[in-house]
């Protein structure tokens, strides 16, 4: 790939993706994710270094000149050394930039087209197959510079589409399904701790039917916006808890009902993650109660349905 188009770290996106982590979270006492997670949105996409030399290409090719295994210096300061078919770039060679970056392998008529690596000036490494001078088909790109991520898959266009697996050198890693150099469909992020979440994504963030697992027992599964829970979902503890209905922001929100290990139970209306409106509350000893609740106190009871 010879644009930067496989994702680095990125704090916004890390404060993003964080919720994800923190929506199991609730009532575990424990801190917020803490590994990077990349952002394929505000990458900086340089022009491709295969286009600077495009008009010299043109008239090497209407005036010729050139020999294979000659090197052959462009007046950008790029050099390239390899085989020459028809004065045009043409079986294996290497071509290196005047900052330091190359590319190593195929070409076809001027074109990167096979196998071949290119380097970036910062370290950074791409490995794979080409297409019209773009990464096309399955490669591996090192984050090299940063030591951030390793992305392993498909390629289209010279961005991440189709399968692919991206790893973290924290050990952090998706597994899944990518567009446009974006995580897009179904796949599955492994944190650290030995959490896991499996199900939908949509432009890199967690979208739709999924399910969480977290490392200490707790699970929800259920409907995610924007990777946070939002929708109608189960949430169940290693204890014995569950919580089963309505979910917004991240906040049992709507109707939904809470049940304990012991038998007790709520159904009823919540607000911002507390009981909040009517509701029906049921004891150990298997006895209804009916009340009217309020941020999570019970403020009036009634005799019968009100």
């Amino acid at each position: 790939c010879s644009q930067k188009c496989c994702g680095e770290s990125d704090d916004k996106t890390h404060v993003n993706f964080a919720s994800a982590h923190a929506a199991i979270s609730e009532d575990s006492g424990k801190g917020y994710y803490d590994d990077k997670f990349a952002d394929d949105e505000d990458l900086q996409r340089s022009t491709s270094y295969f286009d600077r030399e495009v008009k010299e290409l043109a008239q090497i090719k209407a005036e010729g000149g050139v020999s294979d295994g000659v090197t052959y210096t462009f007046k950008s300061g790029a050099t390239y050394r390899g085989k020459w078919l028809n004065n045009m770039r043409h079986g294996l060679g290497c071509q290196t930039w005047s900052d330091g970056a190359s590319y190593e392998g195929e070409w076809r008529e001027n074109f990167a087209v096979g196998l071949g690596r290119f380097v970036h000036s910062d370290g950074d490494v791409f490995i794979g197959q080409w297409s019209n001078n773009m990464a096309s088909g399955l490669g591996i790109y090192y984050h090299k510079a940063k030591g951030s991520t390793t992305y392993k898959g498909q390629w289209r266009n010279d961005l991440q589409d189709g399968f692919g697996v991206e790893t973290w050198i924290e050990g952090a890693r998706y597994e899944g399904s990518f567009r446009d150099g974006q995580k897009d469909g179904f796949g599955c992020y492994y944190w650290i701790d030995g959490s896991v979440y499996q199900g939908r994504w949509v432009d890199n963030l967690i979208n739709g039917a999924g399910t969480y697992l977290a490392s200490d027992g707790r699970c929800f599964k259920g409907q995610w916006k924007e990777s946070v829970i939002h929708g109608i979902g189960r949430y169940m503890w290693p204890g014995g808890r569950e919580y089963s209905g309505l979910y917004i922001s991240d906040q049992k929100h709507g109707f939904g009902i809470f049940q304990w290990p012991d038998g007790r139970r709520y159904e009823g209306f919540w607000k911002n993650g507390k009981q909040n409106g009517h509701g029906r509350y049921t004891t150990k000893d298997g006895t209804t109660k009916l009340a009217l609740w309020e941020d999570g106190r019970r403020t009036k009871d009634f005799t019968s349905d009100p």
